[in-house]
């Protein structure tokens, strides 16, 4: 599980790069349309904008695999092994319950959408929405999969401080 899960992000970061050649592309090369001969590309901006909200929300996909989000650990470094524990199956409680939120909402509106149409590229408003839903189902099965770690024993000490430090990264 573990391979296919940095499998899967690998792809997510593949998919990252893309998605911001083709924006710079984008920009770029509308910038120098509009200012060297006076047109430009109509979906360009659109686009763009898309585009980075996909980026965004799989590179928090990435993060997620990663413990790269803010965290506090103050508290959670002092407390033993049975603290750390109990500290880690909460947190994760309340996150799979945050993204359970979020997936909810995100198909939901993608379902609403679906028929709308985006101004410049025509493309449904669904597909716009649908990143909400590509990231709760990708966060939510690493959460349980960390969260099964730890509650299965699998987990060492240290993995139960899901916070990294800014030098490790």
């Amino acid at each position: 599980m573990e391979r296919i899960l940095d499998l899967y992000c690998g792809l997510l970061k593949g998919v990252i790069a893309l998605c911001l050649a083709v924006m710079v592309v984008l920009v770029f090369g509308n910038v120098v349309l509009r200012y060297g001969f006076n047109s430009g590309i109509t979906i360009s901006e659109e686009l763009s904008r898309w585009l980075l909200v996909w980026l965004t929300f799989l590179g928090a996909i990435v993060a997620v695999r990663e413990h790269a989000h803010l965290g506090v650990d103050t508290l959670v470094r002092m407390l033993g092994p049975a603290g750390k524990r109990i500290c880690f199956i909460i947190n994760y409680c309340l996150m799979l319950y945050a993204d359970w939120l979020l997936l909810a909402g995100s198909w939901r509106q993608t379902i609403i959408n679906i028929d709308d149409r985006a101004p410049a590229t025509g493309l449904s408003l669904g597909i716009f929405y649908f990143v909400g839903v590509v990231f709760g189902v990708s966060a939510g099965i690493l959460l349980l999969y960390d969260l099964m770690r730890v509650v299965t024993g699998q987990a060492s000490e240290a993995d139960m401080v899901a916070v990294r430090e800014s030098e490790e990264i």
